[in-house]
């Protein structure tokens, strides 16, 4: 299903399907990570549902920031992550059973500053070219959601992008992603489209 008009990146509380046949292969990127075969095959069997509730809480500096929780379920038995991103660009830790321990920060922001950022500070300009590229004008000159995540263990980094795009000619919420591993010259590109089932009960 399409996502309504009134669904854009301040707004992105819902029920959300990863929809397979629309995304790129999720396998790849496993398995750069260093996630074991059995479990990269249990994951792309799975149905991945999302529920996002977006809000905005103050910290304790007494500063406000949008802050997106996402319960992830999964089928055939798989345990899902529950995720935060506070859009604040800290940098703040999580561990889960799939990706370990992970240092993550996130925000709003706008390709435009994603692109001029990518040059000389330690971004690979492919990556931020992929991040921005295949948007609806919506998200070319609004507001994007940008993550970017650090695995010292599994020597890896994922920087990622969310908005909306034209697929299939529906309105869709998508992520992309270029993630890297730090120890070899490897990375792995990717778009993920969602669908929207509705609203939260």
């Amino acid at each position: 299903m399409a996502a309504p008009a009134s669904v854009d990146t301040k707004n992105l509380h819902g029920k959300w399907l990863m929809n397979r046949s629309l995304s790129d292969a999720i396998d790849p990127v496993l398995s750069l990570q260093g996630i074991g075969w059995l479990t990269r095959k249990a994951i792309g069997a799975a149905t991945v549902t999302q529920h996002i509730r977006q809000s905005t809480k103050t910290g304790e500096n007494g500063q406000t920031a949008t802050e997106i929780c996402i319960d992830q379920f999964l089928t055939g038995g798989l345990k899902g992550n529950n995720e935060t991103f506070t859009l604040d660009w800290h940098y703040r830790g999580h561990s889960d059973w799939i990706f370990g321990n992970v240092q993550g920060r996130s925000r709003l922001s706008t390709l435009a500053k994603l692109l001029g950022e990518s040059k000389g500070k330690g971004f690979v300009e492919e990556d931020a070219n992929h991040l921005a590229e295949g948007w609806l004008k919506e998200t070319e000159e609004g507001e994007i959601i940008e993550a970017f995540a650090d695995n010292d263990g599994g020597k890896w980094t994922g920087w990622q992008v969310w908005g909306f795009a034209d697929v299939g000619g529906e309105r869709k919420l998508t992520r992309r992603f270029a993630v890297r591993r730090k120890d070899k010259d490897q990375v792995v590109r990717i778009r993920l489209v969602y669908d929207y089932l509705g609203a939260l009960e």
